[in-house]
Formats: structure tokens, sequence, C-alpha cells
């Protein structure tokens, strides 16, 4: 239904879906059949979008995004809100008896992420749609995401995340796409006019069976869609097993297809766990390229265009067998030869780098590869071959050359080298982030091909995470812009600059935060059991949990303010409320270890007398994106501090400055963008800058132990973690983690340098806080310059730098 047709209201739309879907009239259905209802009108109304901009548009170029993480969150709202239905289904739920706030919990977050990478995924396809990029993302339909966390005794617990049942609402199956990939076999060369042509035999096939979910942008008629995949088996069930009784094993080709989806990220501490991930991968891929290849041919009869009419991102290494499955289909089914093959390749596809972790570079051995994907190795192999040949041509045999780009070495193919030698650019998140991958990571590329290399700053979808999650501030900021269309046109946000020193402007930010964090205290008191002031500082850390993001130097600081109080309860303090939020990867100990400690250490002091009403320390659990947008709206200070040189970019922290959070944090990733952006006067800086750690590590020069015996402070703090808290458990194993480090090699992220600046710039938090004036003045100067970090800026540069496509003019 397009804005200029008549439609029915949304009170009689919903009461069609209840009584076709549910046999029910309104008065009579669950709020779960109400959700679902509502769910399906949105769905219709984006559907006909959908098809009326199909019959109108056709793209000069699409734009074809592969994640394996799309962090969607919830879909009701969001929709309803860039549909411009909003408050028109607000009031037909009211009519009905319900609060919209109430049924939008009904939704279950889609399981289809993890973390930061996922969500920029998620807001960067809704930006793609506002701005009318003709794109697809895709992904794969987990059945149970990553997993659902539950605190027991202190301990993260990992449980099935069951998003489906409900989120299934948004999903259109496209039964007449469904593809077929093929794991293992043996492959057969043939003879064929005097070309050798390839077939895989004896293989074992899985079914992709593709589900749509419709992506509407804001105050347009465009539509986009995310693709996911679904796996599932040929044969269901082995009819003459199963007559033999042999009943479990009658439907162990189903269940191992169906493993493929069930979760995301299997731990790949295994060999069954490496297998798993890998099939994951390239289904997911050649899925995709099938189904984007069979659309082109079926209407332009050949693939020689393929590169004037797809570009092929690929978001961070988990789909970089694109490649080599784009150059089978090319090669194999096709019939090009393979210079002509490589070249729409390597014009189709560009790359994304989301880390400078090694771990996170993604290889894998080549036995592995052989097996599962015996045609996609003898490709991958000649891709190596003719590309070191082309090194030794111009550099000779220079081995540190070969062995730092070869695609495969040492029995291992690594994805990031073939990223960066087979994608026509490769990126980096942030201005840091990329001059590291041009001056360390990827050097010796960079200075082959440097126009290859670029830089796409990272950005959020400032409609969600600003205008949607807090009405009152998105109500304020229209007041004081009045006719502003900041929603589209993010530098609008610069004008807030001028009322910063207003006090009456001052006071409205304050109550909004104030109203923010009442609400997030209510949650955390019913979800939890735990009474927080709404008079507290919020300070919140959520992320993933991971050593480099540093979770633990928090600690050390809550510990140091703990002995202080207690050493001297009389002193002044400003009271604060410490949040933590994360996930640790079900297989990282010592990730799960930190968990545990934050849960010791919140128990200690949230039964302390001593210290009641002056510190306290909540870790949320099950963090996700619907527990992000209670959150980030309450937050006051942002903990960005992880190591300099570590963190990509980071989104967490643009989410935070949109809804006028300050942010105490290093140099790294995109903080330095937006200290550059905001000043020091605006922003808590310390620490170690990128090259002093690089400098300090490449020297061996970093001495935990001696900063330890001088610093009394922080003894004392490590020693109480080794002594352990009032549960019994003692945290040694993380002392001794941080003072020796692990099988000989200091703490590579190197906490304890950064202690006492960290210390110092916490007090100069707690100085400017007792400044209510100042401190909103700085919110409101951070809110203004938070457009940098607008997702729509940065799909504009990647629409303009890389992918050569217009958007549309706002």
């Amino acid at each position: 239904m397009s804005k200029k047709q008549a439609r029915q209201p949304l009170k009689e739309q919903i009461a069609g879906k209840v009584h076709r879907h549910f046999g029910r009239q309104l008065e009579d259905a669950s709020k779960e059949q109400i959700w679902k209802a509502c769910a399906l009108v949105l769905r219709d109304e984006m559907s006909n979008r959908l098809i009326a901009e199909q019959d109108r548009v056709d793209p000069k170029r699409e734009v074809h995004y592969l994640s394996l993480e799309f962090l969607m969150g919830r879909s009701l709202s969001k929709n309803a809100y860039n549909l411009e239905l909003l408050d028109e289904l607000t009031d037909t739920l009211k009519s009905l008896g319900f609060e919209a706030a109430d049924l939008f919990e009904v939704e279950p977050d889609a399981g289809l992420g993890n973390g930061g990478l996922g969500r920029l995924a998620a807001c960067y396809l809704e930006s793609m749609t506002t701005l009318g990029i003709p794109a697809t993302g895709y992904s794969l339909q987990y059945e149970y995401g990553v997993f659902a966390q539950k605190i027991i005794n202190g301990e993260q617990v990992e449980l099935p995340d069951y998003w489906l049942e409900q989120g299934e609402s948004w999903l259109i199956p496209a039964m007449d796409e469904v593809q077929e990939v093929k794991f293992g076999g043996r492959v057969v060369e043939t003879a064929v006019n005097d070309r050798l042509v390839f077939t895989l035999e004896d293989a074992t096939s899985v079914l992709a069976v593709p589900k749509d979910m419709l992506i509407c942008g804001y105050k347009t008629n465009h539509v986009n869609t995310l693709r996911l995949w679904e796996s599932r088996s040929p044969v269901s069930i082995n009819m003459q097993q199963f007559f033999r009784g042999e009943h479990v094993k009658a439907q162990e080709q189903a269940a191992m297809a169906g493993a493929i989806t069930k979760l995301l990220y299997p731990e790949d501490n295994n060999y069954e766990g490496k297998s798993l991930r890998l099939r994951q991968q390239y289904f997911f891929v050649s899925a995709t390229v099938q189904s984007i290849c069979k659309r082109h041919k079926a209407q332009y009869k050949s693939l020689s265009n393929f590169h004037r009419k797809h570009l092929i991102h690929i978001n961070d290494t988990h789909p970089t067998l694109v490649i080599p499955e784009l150059m089978r289909i090319f090669l194999d089914e096709e019939g090009m030869d393979w210079d002509t093959a490589w070249s729409i390749v390597t014009q189709t596809v560009a790359y994304t780098n989301h880390t400078v972790m090694a771990e996170a570079l993604e290889c894998w051995p080549q036995t592995l590869v052989q097996q599962l994907m015996p045609r996609i190795w003898q490709i991958l192999c000649e891709i190596n071959d003719r590309y070191l040949d082309s090194l030794r041509n111009r550099f000779g045999n220079d081995l540190d050359r070969l062995r730092d780009m070869a695609v495969i070495w040492d029995g291992t193919v690594r994805m990031a080298n073939l990223c960066v030698h087979a994608c026509f650019s490769v990126n980096g998140v942030s201005a840091l982030h990329s001059d590291i991958l041009k001056d360390r990571i990827f050097n010796y590329e960079y200075n082959i091909t440097p126009k290859k290399f670029t830089n796409v700053t990272n950005g959020v979808d400032h409609r969600r995470w600003l205008a949607q999650i807090n009405p009152k501030l998105d109500g304020l900021i229209s007041e004081l812009l009045k006719d502003s269309s900041y929603l589209l046109d993010y530098n609008d946000l610069k004008r807030l600059d001028a009322f910063a020193d207003k006090p009456a402007v001052q006071k409205k930010l304050a109550a909004i935060k104030y109203d923010n964090k009442v609400r997030l205290s209510n949650y955390i008191q019913q979800a939890q059991g735990i009474a927080v002031d709404p008079s507290a500082l919020f300070d919140v850390q959520v992320k993933r949990l991971h050593e480099y993001k540093r979770q633990l130097l928090n600690v050390l600081h809550i510990l140091t303010l703990y002995q202080s109080l207690r050493d001297n309860p009389g002193q002044t303090m400003q009271p604060r409320v410490f949040f933590f939020g994360a996930k640790a990867a079900s297989g990282y100990y010592a990730a799960k270890r930190i968990i545990k400690m934050i849960n010791s250490l919140a128990h200690q002091i949230n039964s302390d007398p001593l210290v009641n009403g002056r510190l306290k320390v909540v870790f949320v659990e099950n963090y996700r994106v619907s527990l992000a947008e209670l959150i980030m709206p309450a937050a006051e200070l942002s903990e960005q501090i992880s190591i300099a040189g570590k963190e990509a970019s980071g989104t967490g922290n643009m989410k935070f400055m949109f809804n006028g959070a300050l942010t105490i944090g290093t140099l790294d990733g995109a903080n330095v963008e937006m200290h550059e952006a905001v000043g020091d006067d605006n922003f808590f800086l310390f620490g170690l800058r990128a090259h002093e750690v690089e400098r300090i590590q490449r020297e061996g020069s970093y001495n935990p132990s001696a900063i330890y015996q001088h610093n009394e402070p922080l003894r004392r703090v490590l020693d109480m973690m080794s002594q352990g808290f009032d549960d019994g458990v003692s945290y040694a194993d993380i002392t001794q983690s941080l003072l020796i480090g692990t099988y000989g090699v200091p703490d590579p992220y190197m906490l304890l340098a950064d202690y006492d600046s960290y210390v110092a710039a916490q007090q100069r938090v707690s100085d400017a806080y007792g400044d209510a004036a100042h401190w909103n003045a700085m919110s409101l100067r951070n809110i203004a310059a938070a457009r940098r970090f607008a997702s729509d800026r940065s799909i504009r540069d990647y629409a303009k730098g890389i992918w050569k496509v217009p958007t549309r003019e706002l």
C-alpha cells in the first residue's frame, strides 16, 4: 500500500489478521496474537512498497552486503517508526486496551548477531534503504543465535535463545529460490573441446532455503531485503533405516544439515567446531553467489557484465569464500578462462576489515579446506600460485614478503590475505585503524597498491539510537532546531552548539536524562532485584567481554574507590553506579572468569553498609539490543577504555555520544575522531597512545611487576583480588595474568601501565559531575558533534568512494 493508495485503518487491518490467522475476534486475542497481527500488517505494507519500487526502479548497480551477523534487535517499533505509523499504531493499541511499550516487549531480539559487527550491519542496511540504494543483505537464519546469558552463582551460563517463534513473523520464505550447496566429494577433470571441465562427484548436498526480512527506510517508499539462509537436508528422513528400527540414524543426515544454521559462532577449539564454522561460511557464500548469478543470468543471459551490475561487499573475513566461489561459477559453469573470470571478480568484490587482532583475521587448516571443499581448494591454490609468481617476478625470492602476503602458507589458508589480494577496495573503519592496516597489518600490499586502501569510519543509525529510543531528547532537539530535518540531515545537529550554555536548555537536558535513569533503575529493580539510585552518576561499560576491551581496568578503579571509602568513610565522593553488560564466548575461559569476578565484586560492594549509597555495581544479565536501547539513554559516562591500537572503531561509543553521555577513553579506534570532534574539554582522555604501546611492546620494556611494587593503591587492589572477596572466591589467577602474563608473555593489554592515568581521569569525571550546568553543556556539545558518526554519513562515503552508486538527495 503506497501512500497514494487509500488503506484501511490499522485497527481494521489488525482485526483481519487476528481473524484469519488465529480465528479470534480482537477482544479474545492474546497479547502475543495481537503482536503477530501487527507485525503481519506492517510486513504487508513493506511488501507492497517493495513491489511498487521494483516495478518503477531498474538499478544500474545493486549492492550485496555479506555479513555473518545482522543484529537487528526488535523490529515492530522500528518498522512502525520508519513507516511513519508509530503514532497511529500506538493509538490503535491503546484503543484495544494495550500499551504499545508493553506490546513491544513481546518481541524477542532477533538472534542474528553477537555484537558491534552485527549491529553495524543492521544500521548500514537501514541507511542504505533510507538513502535509496538498491541493496540486499545476506546472512544465515540462526535458529538459536549466539545464546541467552543467565548468571548463576556469579557465573555465565549459556542457554538457547528461542527467538524464531515470534521472529518468523517478519520472514517471507522464497521457496522458488532454494539453492543447493555441495560439500566434500571428489573433483573429476574431463577434457571437453580442448578445455578442462571440473565436476564434483559423490558430494553431500545441503539445501539453502531463503527467508527474506524486509527493511524499510525512513520517509521513503524504498524497501530493501535481508536474505537469511536456512540449511536443510534434501532428505528429511531415511525411510528404510527408520523401518528397520534405526530411528536416530534415519535422521542423521537431516540433523547434520540443520546444524549449519543452529548457532552463530559454534566453538572452534576442536576439529568438529572448526569444521562446522567453515561449513557455515561456505554454505552462506555459495547460496548467496548462486542466487545472485542465477537472477543476473535470467535477466542478462550472460555473466560477462556481472561486475557492472553487482557490488559484493565482504563485511569482515567471514564471507571471504565468496571469492573462490565466484571463480568456480565463472570457470566451471560459465566456461570462462581464468583471466576473464579473475578480472570480473576483482572488479566486483570489496572488503571491510574490522580488526587488527591476529586471531580474528581467520586462518583455516589446509586439510580441512581440502576435505570440505575440494574444488574450492584447487581454485585457492591457483590464486595463491599466480599471486606468488607475480610477487617473485617483481621482488625476487623475498621470503619475508612472500610469507607475509601469501594466501596459503605452511598448510594454512589465510582469509584476510585473500581479501586484500582479490578485492578492489580494502577499508578500515576508523582513521587510526585504517592507518594501522596500511602501516603494519597489510603494509606490503599497501606499498604495491596504495589506491586500493581507504577509510570509512563507522556510524550508527541515529534515527534508532537517538530519536526512537530517546523520544524526549528527540523532542528537545526538535524544539531547539524548530523545522530541523536532522533525522535525514545529520549535519543539522551542529546547530545544537549554540544552546550548550543556555541554563534553561541545560535543565531540560538534565530532566530528560534523569527520567531515563529512573526508567533503567526500574528495570534493574524488576529484573534483578537491585535497587539503584537514579541521582547517582551512571557509569556504563556494555560491550562484548574481551580482555582487550579492558573491563578489568574498570574493576581496578572500582576497587580503588572501594578501598578509599573503607579507609575514610567520611570523605566526599560522588555517588556512582557502575553498570557492566557483556557476553563472553562460551569457550573463552579468561573472559568468563572476569564476569565471575565482576559479580563477586558487586556482591561485596552492594552488601557493604559502609559504602551503601556511595558505590554500587550492577552486572546486567543477557545484554542485547533491546537492553542497549534502555541503557544508552540513561548513561552519563561511557567507558571506552581499550588499549590504544586494538579497537578498530567501536560503535557503542557513538550510541552513547548521540544520547549525551560523556566519554572516558583512550585514543583508540573511533575515539580518536570523537576526541577531535569535541576537544579536550568535552572528553576524558587518558592512557598511552598507539605508537607508544607499539614501541613499548617492540622493546619489551613493559614491566608490570615493577609498577606493582611502586604503586601502593594498585598493589592493595591486586592483593585484594588475590585474597578474594566475601564469597570466598580468589582471583589470584587474574592477578597473576596481569603481573606475570601467560606462558611468560606479559599482559599484552598493559592494564597496569594505564592505571594511574585512568584513575586520574576518573577523578576529573567526579569533579566535572559536581558542576551540573557544565556537565550538561558538555553533554549537549557531544550530541552536536555526534553528527559525524551517523551511519548515513558512512553509507554516503561507501556509495561515493567505493561502490560508485547514487544516493537519494535529502
